[in-house]
């Protein structure tokens, strides 16, 4: 049994894909008999402790206003407000390793310790906490800590990046980090499929223009094909989006419904209901949503060159960034051809199943802990 301490801003209800890996991860560690303490931000209502899959979860008292973004100030009350916990912690427990998500913010907070108690750690990048992969978010802050990111980098005794672009991205800014690929799992539930529509499109993302959503609005416009669009998620790029779709000329119903909290029934539903996914993004590193797509069978349109690529390899449709002619017509191929989005769907299925499974992912984290360890 290994005794780990992890530490992630982000955990459900908070955050998003990220924070679902993280909750999946340390959940599996406990089904096989690891003991995980937990540190991450405080929320309103929220219990300062307690045990969640069997985890230990320590919430942090501090300023966070929304569940689904939080900005660089409050990152820098949570840091300040997590070191009596984590002090208190490491000085309580024996712990073999820290395994820290995000290199901003928890990675400082991870150096920090190193440097004090020689506690090992290694971190996971999620990738707007990687200078140059996310256009919308951090610009600044990557800017002017660009010395404080090399150097906690450089403290990591092993960086895990889920996708080969965004260790690309890593080694671009530290050559000599050590970075292992390990890819984003997902617990691979049954999904109730008697309830599958045909020609229902899903769209499951935080609302940013990087996100590529505005470029499937453009694919409808003007076709009259008869789709059902669901459009889950919130974020600043929202009311830019419900404005484009208000000026469209198409045959599809689009619906937006804001944030669902991705461990509810109705996001499930959503899922169940749908026989296509659309994740246009320009830039991606090892999106969950995606995962989520294919866990449900779903026929997906993707973008290459992206983490989503690397994802669903050949068992989606890809498509360039920024190419809404391409969505259009990856819609119309799959609304002919019924046949091929079962294909599809099945596929993804199948490509998940053999690679993304929570113990197959945890099986290569382990090991990672073992060899920092010795």
């Amino acid at each position: 049994m290994m005794r780990i301490l992890k530490i992630s801003y982000e955990f459900p209800p908070l955050g998003g894909g990220g924070s679902r890996v993280v909750i999946g991860l340390a959940g599996e560690l406990v089904k096989q008999g690891h003991h995980v303490d937990l540190v991450t931000m405080g929320f309103k209502g929220l219990p300062r402790f307690e045990q969640v899959q069997g985890i230990n979860v320590h919430r942090i008292p501090c300023i966070r206003l929304s569940e689904s973004i939080c900005r660089p100030p409050e990152m820098g009350t949570y840091l300040i407000s997590a070191l009596p916990t984590l002090n208190r912690l490491t000085t309580e427990n024996q712990y073999d390793i820290n395994h820290t998500h995000f290199i901003f913010p928890d990675a400082l907070l991870s150096s920090y310790l190193k440097r004090k108690t020689g506690l090992p750690f290694i971190v996971t990048a999620h990738g707007s906490d990687v200078p140059s992969y996310n256009p919308n978010r951090f610009i600044g802050l990557h800017r002017i800590m660009k010395p404080v990111w090399s150097r906690v980098v450089n403290d990591a005794d092993m960086v895990v990046s889920p996708s080969r672009s965004l260790s690309e991205l890593i080694m671009l800014q530290e050559p000599n980090t050590p970075v292992r690929v390990i890819p984003n799992g997902i617990k691979i539930e049954d999904f109730d499929l008697s309830q599958r529509g045909k020609n229902r499109v899903l769209v499951v993302s935080r609302m940013f223009e990087r996100k590529g959503v505005q470029y499937l609005l453009k694919a409808l416009d003007g076709l009259s094909l008869p789709l059902q669009v669901d459009i889950v998620g919130e974020g600043p790029h929202l009311g830019e989006l419900k404005k484009i779709a208000s000026g469209l000329t198409t045959g599809a119903d689009i619906q937006f419904h804001g944030w669902v909290e991705s461990s509810s029934q109705r996001f499930k539903e959503f899922f169940e209901k749908a026989n296509i996914f659309v994740l246009p993004s320009e830039s991606e590193n090892f999106p969950i949503v995606l995962l989520e797509g294919m866990a449900a069978s779903l026929a997906v349109i993707t973008t290459r060159g992206t983490g989503c690529e690397e994802v669903v390899g050949d068992s989606g449709l890809l498509v360039d960034p920024f190419d809404w002619e391409a969505i259009q017509k990856a819609l119309v191929r799959l609304y002919d051809d019924p046949e091929l989005a079962a294909g599809l769907g099945a596929a993804s299925r199948k490509r998940l199943v053999n690679n993304y499974g929570w113990r197959v992912v945890t099986d290569q984290y382990l090991q990672v802990y073992q060899e920092v360890i010795r």
